[in-house]
């Protein structure tokens, strides 16, 4: 039995042992990780008018925006999340437009005017579309682009806002308030106390005392945060929670007062 077995064993030794020898002698496979481009920034530059004759009053759109490059992911989502807000802002009638490029938007704005002018033809007044973007701030953790906007299709007054669009700056992910902050409610509550302060309503009074319209009467964040250089900027768009008379609201908070609140700047 034990003289079957011995060839068998030593086949098996001898297969260890090549394996070995060939194991010890293979060079290190190395792996080239992928470098990725950082992310660079190119203003953009669009511009539309109408192709009904004017002299005057005549309408007109433009729109200037930062268009990201280099780490193509990150841009893509970026390039997206901006365009879609130019979207939200540049329109007329009950919904935003279809459109998927900028020139398509232009187009389908003065689309609308030509043919509201043609329904009218003795209306005169001049409609206007102007988004103005830039990277207004940016750290290895934040980027942030900053939109003002201003659309008048007639009426008492034209529509006028401050947006701000937070993104890591790492793969284009946009940034809500819980990846800002390490505790929302607590940096909530911290923003309260200093917007009463600032806007001077009593800490017993309702926090809508003074004609303000936070929504159930309850004090809540802006929908636009922006990260300046020497702290964080609160800014409540008009209508957002104040009349058109009475204008946007904004707080001031620095840095090193909330840094027990801050995740990222």
């Amino acid at each position: 039995m034990m003289k079957r077995f011995l060839p068998l064993a030593l086949a098996a030794l001898l297969v260890v042992a090549c394996g070995k020898d060939k194991k010890e002698n293979e060079e290190p496979v190395i792996t080239k990780t992928e470098e990725v481009a950082p992310l660079t920034f190119e203003k953009k530059y669009y511009q539309e008018t109408s192709t009904i004759p004017c002299k005057e009053d005549c309408p007109i759109v433009k729109i200037e925006v930062p268009e990201a490059g280099g780490n193509k992911k990150a841009a893509r989502v970026i390039n997206d999340s901006v365009f879609s807000k130019v979207r939200e802002l540049i329109y007329f009638g009950e919904k935003p437009y279809n459109a998927t490029t900028y020139n398509e938007l232009m187009k389908s704005f003065m689309q609308s005017y030509e043919e509201l002018k043609k329904e009218f033809p003795e209306e005169t007044t001049e409609w206007e579309g102007t988004v103005k973007g830039d990277v207004s701030y940016r750290s290895d953790a934040v980027l942030n682009i900053s939109l003002s906007s201003y659309t008048y299709t007639g009426g008492a007054h034209g529509n006028q806002g401050d947006y701000s669009l937070l993104f890591d700056p790492n793969n284009g992910k946009p940034l809500e308030h819980r990846d800002l902050f390490n505790d929302v409610n607590g940096f909530t509550d911290y923003a309260e106390k200093k917007f009463r302060q600032e806007f001077k309503i009593s800490e017993m009074a309702p926090i809508n005392d003074g004609g303000l319209m936070f929504e159930d009467e309850k004090f809540a964040l802006p929908n636009n945060i922006f990260f300046e250089e020497d702290g964080l900027l609160l800014f409540y768009n008009t209508y957002e929670i104040s009349s058109y008379a009475d204008g946007p609201k904004k707080l001031k908070l620095p840095y090193n007062d909330i840094k027990e609140y801050l995740k990222v700047k």
